[in-house]
């Protein structure tokens, strides 16, 4: 995986090379230099998103397990700086929230289950508005443009039967039949494994129960969410000289969302996210090195928050791991290096 992770990266980083190449680099670099501090401030607008998304999460959690919002906001932080920047496959941010709630004490199967249906109900979010966004932009659209989104439209179809066979495994118990194959084939020297397992199937499906948190999951705090995210889109635009409507940004965000979790293998969506931005940009009259200059701008947005995030979870590592050594020096038992 971690090799395929590299290749993907190296791919995608040519194509954006290369894309950049072809559309006139200087004009790229002219329009991002103008907008100077802009670009800065419709990064900063990415706290909105987030905090909306710590707020959802949190909601997954039981009341008695609950961590608080700010340290929710920076398990989310680091959780997305793990999967923007790194080739981990959009799963390694999720690896490192469970260890984060893990030392909160979040039980194991209530932290697990909240992922579970974190992934379910945002995936199923970003399918929403992506329909939403092709309905938009197919009303009054050009004969060309309307190929364009109809490409798209199908692209964005054939991953709806992937997410309703996600859902569907959910309630067939995964985890415990997985857990109990596995302890078959080790003669029952997993059986602990078992039991966990069978707790994370019962924590999301106690989740999927809470009809009224879901749908507020769903319908408030996704959109929010997502209104966040069109905004800093909106901003970008409209610093490099662009006139969008928020209409339009938001069409653009909604694609470029279920474009990049298609390619999800792609490290940081290097060169999904450029060429993404010139397609679906171009749908609007949006030039090619505006459009790339806007990717610039997510990139830039990237650096100020997932850099900083890394490094916020390996001081939040660094802590945990002092922290054990100084309970196992303090209980007598033999530190162990790992």
């Amino acid at each position: 995986m971690k090799q395929l992770g590299r290749i993907a990266a190296l791919a995608g980083f040519a194509v954006a090379v290369f894309l950049v190449w072809r559309e006139h680099p200087q004009t790229t670099w002219r329009l991002m230099r103008e907008a100077g501090l802009g670009l800065v401030l419709a990064a900063v607008v990415h706290i909105l998103p987030m905090w909306a998304n710590a707020w959802d999460w949190r909601t997954l959690i039981r009341p008695a397990e609950r961590p608080p919002l700010l340290t929710m906001l920076k398990i989310v932080w680091i959780r997305e700086s793990v999967n923007g920047l790194l080739p981990v496959a959009r799963v390694g941010g999720e690896i490192v929230s469970f260890r984060l709630l893990g030392r909160l004490g979040v039980r194991p199967a209530t932290a697990l289950g909240s992922l579970v249906v974190d992934i379910q109900l945002t995936l199923i979010s970003q399918l929403l508005f992506a329909f939403l966004a092709c309905a938009y932009v197919l009303d009054g659209s050009s004969s060309s443009a309307a190929r364009t989104v109809s490409t798209l439209l199908w692209s964005i179809s054939a991953a709806v039967p992937v997410l309703v066979l996600f859902a569907l495994v959910q309630h067939a118990r995964p985890f415990e039949r997985f857990a109990r194959v596995l302890n078959q084939a080790t003669s029952g020297k997993l059986v602990e494994l078992v039991g966990q397992s069978v707790r994370i199937d019962q924590a999301v499906k106690l989740i999927w129960r809470r009809k009224g948190t879901v749908l507020r999951y769903l319908f408030i705090w996704q959109t929010i969410q997502f209104i966040g995210f069109s905004l800093e889109i909106w901003l970008a635009l409209r610093v490099l000289g662009a006139q969008p409507t928020f209409a339009q940004a938001c069409v653009i965000e909604a694609l470029i969302q279920i474009v990049s979790s298609i390619a999800f293998l792609v490290p940081a969506s290097l060169g999904v996210q450029e060429g993404g931005f010139v397609l679906i940009g171009s749908l609007f009259g949006f030039d090619a090195p505006t459009c790339l200059a806007l990717a610039g701008a997510r990139r830039i947005r990237d650096l100020l928050f997932y850099v900083p995030g890394l490094v916020a979870w390996q001081l939040a590592e660094y802590t945990s791991s002092r922290d054990e050594q100084k309970q196992a020096m303090g209980s007598g038992a033999p530190v162990q290096k790992t």
